[in-house]
């Protein structure tokens, strides 16, 4: 037995019991959904406790500010302001850095176990799966620009009119779940 037979089998022994409550295990819609939900769960809290969202919200607030005043010395001409503003930019950029590596944190965190999800939905009926959206949503969500993506990337298959497959639905469960859960646990600001 070859090594992602056993990933395989370790993996449908967590989730395929979610597949199996699913009320249409053939195209499993519901069972992405919860995916999604435990995935965006896992990401969000990881989010919560991994980055200080008091210091990443004061530095927002302060690049906010640093840019009006800038905005407005440009619009008065003011030189020496725009020299100062400059210089606190400068020192900004350095807590940036910080900041963005502070914000990786959570992504290290989580990377392996989506990889391992992604890994087992593929493999599993879910890759089988095809939503019909209504015609105004599959506008909406640009689902042509994926299905030409998707076409190149994967060598021009044929889709369903209207219909995603089990990746642009997982994505959009979990930009809505990801939203939902950020304001339950208290996020300021969204992604």
């Amino acid at each position: 037995m070859d090594i992602m037979a056993m990933l395989y089998g370790s993996l449908n022994t967590i989730f395929h019991p979610i597949l199996a409550l699913d009320p249409n295990p053939t195209n499993p819609a519901l069972t992405v959904l919860i995916i999604a939900f435990i995935v965006s769960l896992i990401t969000t809290i990881a989010n919560k406790y991994l980055v200080d969202q008091d210091e990443m919200n004061e530095h927002q607030a302060k690049m906010k500010d640093l840019n009006k005043r800038m905005r407005d010395a440009q619009k008065r001409g003011d030189g020496k302001e725009l020299a100062k503003i400059q210089a606190e930019q400068t020192e900004m950029m350095k807590g940036q850095t910080a900041m963005m590596s502070n914000q990786f944190k959570p992504m290290i965190v989580t990377f392996v176990p989506i990889i391992l999800i992604f890994f087992w939905m593929r493999s599993s009926a879910i890759s089988n799966l095809v939503i019909i959206l209504p015609q105004t949503v599959y506008w909406v969500t640009l689902t042509p620009l994926w299905h030409a993506i998707g076409g190149v990337i994967y060598g021009g298959k044929a889709t369903i009119p209207f219909g995603i497959g089990w990746l642009l639905w997982y994505m959009i469960c979990t930009f809505g779940m990801s939203q939902i859960l950020r304001k339950f646990l208290g996020f300021k600001q969204g992604f």
